[in-house]
């Protein structure tokens, strides 16, 4: 198993009181914490009044990073995930409590988005060389190959044995479109018993979320990106004891015969989905708001205004000259 390395960096001691804090109350210190999981890097920025129970929280926050990437990564070979996806084809196989639960959430997520959310992807993102790549265009015989092996319904869940069968052989479930999420909220989770009140949590800084507000703020702080031109952002929101959720064209993507290819694939089609810029989406989970955000942007704003749920906040970039990025009315 390879090593991996848990970088902590923390700041001692702000060199005043917060605003807002009143005179005797103690000083609020900052912490910072990241560590590789999942294919990419979780971080925590956390305030509180004492450095040594800040510095535990955060490391065990991080080290439940560690242990999902053990559960959830599809990058690791001996990973419950891709023991499932090396076996599940074959036989049913007896899975964790945890897992089963997750998968239990991932096929109503499918569901409920018409097949647009869909972790069965895994044999598409791979043909169109977006596993652990920047992508590449295939012959359309190869999409339709893959599209064989792709469909929520293929994933068979026995409650009573507690196991998850693939109907066919050559399904791979893929948890790019909701394991940041799951992880954000454990973490948070964690944060939160420890009686961290003040917390940034990111993954990838693709899915967000926010517990109460930094010192003499009135929420987090985030900007939503440019889909067109990444310096700038087209819209600024205050998160507090909320997740954000971001599916872009230009996280990873490739140009091919004058047009380009984003990895948001469309599982139903098996081509990456277009019209589409970028979507957020506001929700109280951040497992929600992972999860929801590959849907709205497939399946597009006419669909979310009729599907959307009632907390949820979603920001459309549409590929048109006419339409600005705008919030879901």
């Amino acid at each position: 198993m390879k090593h991996r390395v848990l970088t902590l960096l923390f700041t001692a001691l702000l060199l005043r009181p917060a605003a807002g804090l009143s005179a005797g109350q103690p000083e609020l210190k900052r912490y910072e914490g990241s560590v590789d999981a999942m294919g990419g890097a979780f971080t925590i920025v956390a305030y509180g009044d004492d450095a040594a129970r800040l510095e535990t929280s955060v490391a065990a926050a991080l080290e439940e990073a560690r242990r999902l990437d053990d559960l959830l990564s599809n990058y690791r070979p001996e990973s419950e995930w891709s023991r499932v996806n090396q076996l599940a084809g074959k036989q049913p196989v007896r899975i964790s409590q945890e897992l089963f639960d997750l998968l239990s959430a991932c096929v109503e997520y499918s569901r409920e988005s018409e097949g647009a959310f869909d972790i069965t992807v895994g044999p598409l993102m791979k043909v169109w060389g977006f596993y652990k790549g920047t992508g590449h265009l295939p012959h359309r015989a190869e999409v339709r190959g893959a599209l064989d092996r792709v469909g929520w319904r293929n994933i068979q869940l026995d409650s009573a044995a507690r196991t998850v069968h693939f109907a066919r052989p050559g399904v791979e479930i893929d948890p790019g479109g909701i394991g940041k999420g799951y992880a954000v909220d454990r973490l948070a989770a964690i944060l939160e018993r420890q009686g961290v009140r003040r917390a940034l949590i990111s993954a990838a800084s693709s899915s967000i979320y926010a517990i109460g507000a930094p010192p003499h703020e009135r929420g987090w702080r985030i900007g939503i990106k440019d889909p067109k031109d990444h310096l700038k952002t087209v819209a600024t929101v205050w998160l507090r004891d909320q997740s954000m959720s971001t599916s872009g064209n230009y996280e990873k993507f490739f140009y091919a015969e004058g047009k380009m290819y984003s990895h948001i694939m469309d599982p139903r089609t098996g081509y990456p989905s277009m019209g589409t810029l970028s979507v957020s989406v506001i929700t109280p989970r951040t497992i929600d708001s992972e999860a929801w955000a590959k849907p709205y942007y497939i399946l597009g704003r006419d669909w979310a205004a009729k599907h959307r749920k009632k907390e949820f906040r979603i920001f459309y970039c549409e590929d048109r000259l006419d339409t600005p990025c705008a919030w879901l009315q």
